[in-house]
């Protein structure tokens, strides 16, 4: 009789506990299905939702009691004064959210998605969930911006993968995703999210759309043009423009191979490119790619053959022939690097960079001159050296003059153009030039 009175107890314990629970996910449904809740009610709704999360057991009442969970965020950012000014609504909106939020959003409202689909369930919230998305699926971009813009790139790229994870249509956050995890140098996640867009088959050839927030005065990119348009109808920013962004798929392979060379995989890496190479075999930015982890390796061989291939494809490609002229400096071909940079110009003579980056192979021989005049003693012997190299230098600073006077005029505001080109001046003794520049 004891036994079987102490199993009756906690039999009726357990239907007490369970009966609770369901008034008080009752108790959450009707609250939630207020058209407004704000004050009292938001406070009551969630003192609910902590007490409702630890008794929950069965499937459907877990999956609702993380919903209403995950869903304070939103019902937080509803209650803001709409009569604020854009702005202020904007800052208001910021501090209510997380990348913590964010991500319970996303886990929450995709596992009540994923439940409702079950066969025999109700669809209670799939619609509101769609709504929901839509509605605050703008201001959750603006805020991982936001979080960008501080430098804050981990946090960013949390955000935007959780943003993806609600709305898989949007591919590009997912790229996002990944570009900022590498800006964190959170590598296992950005070669996640890199093997998530090769699996997906992303390309990424679309329009970006873009409009400089008048807060910061910095230009923001939107991924959807309704996106940016809202923000400029809201009054936070203005000036929009947008542009045609090239493929993508070369990058995301290449840098799914950097990584994997970082972590100590190359073959790995090099699997992953010639993988990618046999169905896109004419792909130019899979062929510099690839030659770009054989010249990480030292593969010196089959980084001249992968270049001649992209050359022959495309021989007046500027970004690759300027590309080509960076590694070639890197690796101390300096005269391939200023053939390189050369071609470009002719192609381009506008290309600030490549008369930059020309003027600095020039002058990159006065390094050993400067060392060798260092060593020199005060014998006559040495004097005399002294002078020839003097007039060696003088040579290739005349030499690389004009190509950065050049490249200042075409980009006046070019901080590193102005620095070198003083340098220049200053040894050649140009003091006038020297007072001009300091003057503008």
């Amino acid at each position: 009789m004891k036994i079987k009175h102490i199993l009756l107890t906690g039999t009726l314990m357990v239907s007490m506990s369970t009966f609770a629970q369901k008034e008080e996910l009752k108790a959450l449904k009707k609250l939630y299905g207020k058209d407004e809740i704000k004050g009292e009610d938001l406070s009551q709704y969630k003192a609910l939702v902590d007490k409702v999360i630890p008794m929950a057991t069965e499937e459907g009442d877990k999956v609702y009691a993380y919903f209403y969970k995950s869903m304070i965020p939103v019902l937080e950012s509803l209650a803001i004064d709409k009569t604020m000014p854009p702005l202020q609504i904007q800052m208001a909106l910021m501090k209510l959210m997380s990348p913590k939020s964010i991500t319970e959003l996303a886990t929450g409202l995709n596992a009540t998605l994923d439940y409702e689909k079950k066969p025999g369930n109700k669809k209670v919230y799939t619609d509101d969930i769609n709504e929901t998305i839509s509605s605050f699926k703008p201001d959750m971009l603006n805020f991982a911006i936001a979080l960008g813009n501080q430098k804050k790139y981990k946090e960013s790229a949390e955000v935007l993968y959780s943003i993806y994870q609600l709305d898989k249509k949007d591919t590009d956050n997912l790229y996002y995703a990944a570009n900022y995890a590498i800006e964190g140098q959170d590598y296992d996640k950005a070669l996640q999210y890199y093997k998530e867009l090769k699996s997906i088959n992303y390309i990424g050839d679309k329009i970006m759309y873009y409009a400089k927030n008048k807060a910061s005065n910095a230009e923001e990119s939107f991924t959807e043009k309704s996106v940016r348009d809202k923000m400029v109808e809201l009054g936070t920013h203005m000036a929009p423009r947008e542009e045609k962004l090239p493929s993508k798929k070369g990058e995301i392979v290449k840098n799914i191979a950097l990584i994997l060379i970082e972590q100590g995989k190359s073959n790995e890496a090099l699997e992953a490119l010639t993988d990618a190479r046999k169905e896109n075999p004419d792909d130019v930015s899979l062929i510099t790619s690839q030659a770009d982890v054989y010249f990480k390796l030292k593969d010196t061989e089959n980084y001249k053959k992968l270049i001649n291939e992209a050359l022959a494809k495309k021989p007046n490609d500027e970004i690759l022939l300027f590309n080509l002229g960076v590694t070639s400096a890197n690796s101390g071909q300096l005269a391939d690097a200023e053939k390189y940079y050369r071609k470009v110009i002719e192609i381009n003579p506008n290309y600030v960079n490549a008369y930059l980056n020309l003027a600095d192979v020039i002058l990159k021989p006065d390094a050993k001159i400067v060392d060798e005049i260092n060593k020199l003693t005060n014998s006559d012997k040495d004097n005399k050296r002294f002078d020839v190299l003097k007039v060696e230098r003088k040579k290739l600073f005349n030499s690389a003059m004009p190509l950065l006077e050049k490249a200042h005029d075409l980009d006046p505001k070019n901080e590193d153009v102005k620095s070198v080109l003083k340098s220049v001046y200053s040894f050649l003794e140009l003091t006038d030039k020297i007072k001009a520049l300091k003057s503008e």
